[in-house]
């Protein structure tokens, strides 16, 4: 049996590993000023960085289910006969609703997966997903090992003001925080795959210092397994990488701490100066 892999660009896997381990990738689109864009195809991070900056309209949208089933063809095409697909959370996209739209018209069955998570939180699963394909595993196995990381994962962010967040809707529970927005740097989380507010900080630098006591901590929990880490960010190279040299030194030097630039979609929502980590504990090895 041949399992293929395929995710969303929200995903914000490394090129590399996208080719390197045979990844479909299914771009979401970005609209700048009316203009439509695929994210990773032919508009940047820091074009939206930029156009949000200037105020200019900055929107999202799902791809179509025509995407997905032509992923799902070429797929097939390539000789798979099954396909595991591995999306945003469906609270904050209806991409998972396309994937399974384009999966009841595919010609070899289809397990769409809601990560009920997203960027690298949703990437490691995707990952862990295409080594279960390799090692033979079929696809309601890869599936559930994909689902199973996700849920596993713990999603932190900060974000220098919520406003792009309420325009976009994807606010959730964290609302409850615009009427001080301007007095406070808010901590965020992702909890099943919806935006949480979990502390309110007064300074930016300390809410980056709080961003990373709660990173180790969650880290700490990971198991014998070990722990891959992602350090996000929207047009904060500095901040981030700052961020990513600290956890590296405070990790065990069997962790992994890759720094990621957010991508389009996510930028949009979230602003310049956001900065997110992603704790993803590694899947227990199984025992014979």
């Amino acid at each position: 049996m041949s399992v293929a892999i395929v995710t969303d660009s929200t995903a914000y896997l490394p090129l590399e590993l996208v080719t390197s381990q045979g990844i479909r990738v299914v771009p979401l689109h970005v609209v700048l000023g009316g203009k439509q864009f695929s994210e990773g195809v032919d508009v940047t991070t820091a074009e939206v960085a930029a156009a949000l900056r200037k105020f200019v309209p900055v929107s999202t949208s799902r791809p179509s289910p025509q995407q997905f089933l032509e992923a799902y063809e070429a797929a097939a095409a390539s000789g798979a006969d099954s396909v595991v697909s591995v999306h945003i959370s469906s609270d904050m996209s209806g991409t998972a609703e396309s994937a399974e739209i384009a999966a009841g018209m595919s010609p070899i069955t289809v397990e769409v997966v809601d990560s009920r998570s997203i960027a690298m939180a949703m990437g490691y699963a995707v990952l862990s997903a295409a080594e279960a394909a390799r090692q033979g595993q079929d696809a309601k196995t890869v599936a559930a090992i994909a689902s199973s990381r996700a849920k596993a994962a713990t999603v932190i962010f900060y974000v220098d003001t919520l406003e792009h967040l309420r325009r976009g809707g994807r606010i959730g529970a964290a609302s409850a925080l615009l009427g001080s927005a301007l007095a406070i740097k808010p901590l965020l989380a992702l909890a099943d795959g919806r935006i949480k507010p979990i502390e309110k900080v007064r300074t930016a630098a300390r809410a980056l210092s709080r961003l990373e006591e709660l990173a180790l901590r969650a880290a700490a929990t990971a198991g014998e397994s070990g722990v891959d880490v992602a350090v996000h960010h929207l047009d904060s190279p500095t901040r981030a990488g700052d961020l990513v040299d600290r956890l590296r030194a405070e990790l065990p030097s069997a962790a992994t701490v890759t720094l990621v630039e957010l991508g389009a979609v996510v930028g949009a929502h979230v602003g310049p100066g956001t900065i997110a980590v992603a704790v993803s504990p590694r899947p227990t090895a199984s025992r014979d």
